[in-house]
């Protein structure tokens, strides 16, 4: 309990912070920013999936005769491209109604998935996973640890959008 009542205090101070600032002020003035990032929101998230699970579902063992190394490299930067989109889209959709999402269930499940999910993800490198990964050949199975961290990722990811789905349904924000 004493997480949620945290996080809904945190969000409640952003959402001032954000209306201080005139960045509330300024997506509502303007009629088209709402359903821009919601439209960019959805190609950013295309390329996040995409790129997460096409990599998360070869380490998996789909596709054997792939090789992770480059797959690796191609899908990974695409993914980040897809978060960095999401991110500012989302921050300026939260923007345009801040005081709408600190009590919302759904809200607060969505972005303690996308934190899980950010950690999940640097535990790839940070323990070494990686490196064991980038050596695999075609047809080699990965590590069940990479296994573990694919499988969470894939899990965490598709939270994030179910969340954020539920956004409308779960919490009478909207």
């Amino acid at each position: 309990m004493f997480f949620v009542d945290w996080f809904m205090s945190e969000v409640n101070a952003f959402s001032h912070w954000l209306t201080h600032i005139g960045l509330q002020a300024f997506v509502d003035h303007y009629a088209w920013i709402v359903p821009t990032c919601q439209s960019l929101h959805f190609i950013g998230r295309a390329l996040l999936m995409s790129g997460i699970a096409l990599f998360d579902l070869r380490t998996l063992g789909m596709g054997k005769g792939l090789r992770l190394a480059p797959l690796f490299g191609k899908l990974v930067p695409l993914a980040v491209v897809g978060f960095a989109i999401n991110l500012v889209t989302g921050l300026l959709l939260f923007a345009g109604a801040p005081y709408m999402f600190g009590h919302n269930l759904a809200f607060g499940y969505k972005m303690l998935f996308i934190v899980l999910a950010g950690v999940n993800a640097l535990l790839y490198p940070i323990t070494g996973v990686q490196r064991k990964v980038e050596a695999l050949g075609p047809n080699d199975d990965a590590p069940v640890s990479a296994k573990v961290i694919c499988g969470a990722s894939l899990f965490l990811w598709i939270g994030v959008m179910f969340w954020g789905r539920m956004l409308p349904f779960i919490g009478n924000s909207f």
